[in-house]
């Protein structure tokens, strides 16, 4: 089997739900991702994009770095007979993700490939429905933190201009490309797909609580150019503090245990 990228880039922290310390695992309602080999952890990032992505007429999924498999294992939970593969470029991440499948409901339609995504781009013949990303956000700096998990959030691997070309590549006729990223690189990000005939058709953007900006967009885009649907997500309550928006309990009950 082969795989791509890297791994995603938790950002609100670790999410809110049932989890054992930060190295354990992360237990949701229909199954457990273990996470202490892998350098990025579930986080809010990726249990968004995962909840947030259309799965509908899906019937092939490739999520692009897949770190643990939390993304693909959410897309395995929300069809009934999508076929979905993980790409990684990491071993360590991969063997994880491999392990997270095999435990879980749907391992069956579930497959971990452990390669460069501009690699298997170039050589696979398969298209994808639905392709989603987590992708790395940062472009510059220097790592002072645990050098995998500073890899993980960095554009070293997987620069945005080969990721658009890979999907430009992988993605079928009418399928749909899902990502999650920061407000200003999310920004950036729509600018240049077009460059790729890539057309942002939906955007979420996320805001932390009412009274604070957009933190994070979640995007889709098509090969076909229309109008943006766009509206808002709030994570948190202003009035009760700790407690979530009717809105993000919504997009996320099938999965957490508790909010």
């Amino acid at each position: 089997m082969r795989d791509s990228t890297l791994k995603l880039l938790p950002y609100f922290t670790t999410a809110m739900a049932n989890t054992e310390p930060k190295t354990a695992s992360f237990r949701f309602k229909q199954f457990t991702v273990q996470q202490d080999r892998c350098a990025m952890k579930v986080g809010t990032d990726g249990i968004m994009l995962g909840a947030w992505a259309e799965v509908d007429t899906a019937g092939t999924i490739l999520d692009i770095g897949a770190g643990t498999g939390i993304i693909a294992l959410m897309l395995a939970q929300r069809t009934s007979e999508a076929k979905i593969h993980g790409i990684d470029i990491d071993e360590v991440a991969c063997a994880q993700a491999s392990s997270n499948f095999e435990a879980a409901p749907w391992k069956d339609r579930l497959s971990i490939i452990q390669e460069s995504i501009q690699d298997y781009a170039r050589t696979t013949r398969t298209t994808y429905d639905l392709i989603v990303s987590n992708p790395p956000f940062f472009s510059g700096g220097t790592f002072g933190m645990k050098e995998e998990r500073a890899i993980a959030r960095q554009t070293v691997r997987m620069p945005h201009g080969d990721l658009l070309i890979a999907v430009r590549q992988l993605l079928a006729e009418n399928g749909r490309f899902c990502l999650v990223l920061p407000y200003l690189e999310g920004l950036r990000f729509q600018e240049r797909a077009q460059e790729y005939h890539l057309f942002c058709t939906k955007v979420t953007e996320v805001h932390p609580r009412a009274t604070m900006p957009v933190n994070r967009l979640l995007m889709q885009f098509e090969q076909e150019e229309k109008p943006a649907v766009t509206d808002q997500l709030i994570i948190r309550d202003n009035e009760n503090e700790g407690s979530y928006t009717e809105a993000y309990r919504e997009l996320l009950q099938g999965f957490l245990l508790k909010f």
